[in-house]
């Protein structure tokens, strides 16, 4: 079968047909696949019922697999040793359910730690080498709510007026989920673990290797910027991700059973909207490294 790109939102988002993502794809598909993520960013594959080992095996034909962090010595996420699951080889645990299979308590570190993904961010921007592609699939969906939304950062970048391209072109970040926490309300952190988030380097503005498209690279995790009072650089990060986040540059993913999303870091922001903490949502990540970061890291 022929694969097929309908698009979602005009230059953005795109539902693909024609793919099953449990099969190794032909090298003719994956270069489809390749063109479809650079010309939209965000990929919907629907009725994808993986496995954990064909959701790697489908991700590792795009790319080198990210190393799962298991931050200063914790769990992944800061799971309990009851709370964290045993999943497959390169798989983050992105939902909110226990090793027993019930939702985590709304109360526990590890549902705190996650509220932060609320916020718009970039995955993985909190390393100095940050992510290119994501592929996260839906294994339990809840009732209502839970929504993923993703911002085209290059139709931003494209809208900034001349005078803020300027200002902005050249700027460089301090990124650390230290930050990110901290905006979210969870600042309860080990000295380790705030070692563990040192922040590392990223230019404001970045040009995607493929497409040579410029976008903005912003997240929640972006705290700082060189050179710029603290004051004056969050109101401009600020300022930038309203901006950035307006409804034209939105798509926002009502998820289905058996969705398998795949999206571009290096073009876009997303976020997770809330859902009813009592009802399980089991959604799984496998996620790609960049081949280098934007610039370099001061050691």
């Amino acid at each position: 079968m022929a694969i097929t790109v309908a698009e979602l939102v005009p230059g953005f988002a795109a539902e693909v047909g024609g793919v099953d993502c449990r099969r190794l794809q032909s090298p003719e598909d994956v270069a489809a696949i390749r063109r479809a993520i650079d010309a939209h960013a965000v990929l919907v594959f629907r009725d994808q019922r993986v496995s954990d080992e064909e959701q790697l095996a489908f991700t590792l034909q795009f790319g080198e697999l990210e190393a799962l962090d298991a931050t200063a010595g914790s769990r992944f996420h800061f799971r309990t040793e009851a709370e964290a699951r045993s999943l497959g080889r390169g798989m983050g645990d992105f939902s909110n359910v226990d090793g027993q299979g019930r939702p985590l308590a709304t109360t526990s570190r590890a549902y705190m730690f996650k509220l932060a993904d609320r916020l718009w961010h970039s995955d993985s921007s909190f390393n100095a080498v940050p992510a290119t592609y994501s592929v996260l699939s839906g294994r339990a969906i809840p009732s209502w709510g839970g929504n993923t939304e993703f911002a085209d950062m290059r139709a931003a970048w494209d809208a900034l007026d001349a005078r803020t391209r300027r200002q902005v072109e050249g700027l460089v970040c301090l990124h650390s989920q230290v930050h990110s926490r901290a905006k979210a309300g969870f600042d309860e952190l080990t000295d380790a673990e705030r070692v563990a988030f040192r922040p590392v380097r990223h230019r404001l503005v970045r040009t995607h290797p493929s497409t040579g498209r410029k976008s903005l690279f912003l997240s929640s995790h972006a705290g700082e910027i060189e050179g710029m009072s603290l004051p004056e650089a969050r109101m401009l990060l600020l300022d930038l991700t309203e901006f950035a986040t307006q409804p034209r540059f939105v798509y926002s993913h009502a998820w289905r059973l058996n969705d398998l999303l795949m999206w571009d870091n290096q073009a876009t922001m997303h976020r997770g909207r809330p859902f009813d903490p009592a009802e399980p949502r089991d959604i799984r990540q496998t996620r790609l490294r960049c081949a280098e970061g934007t610039i370099e890291q001061v050691a």
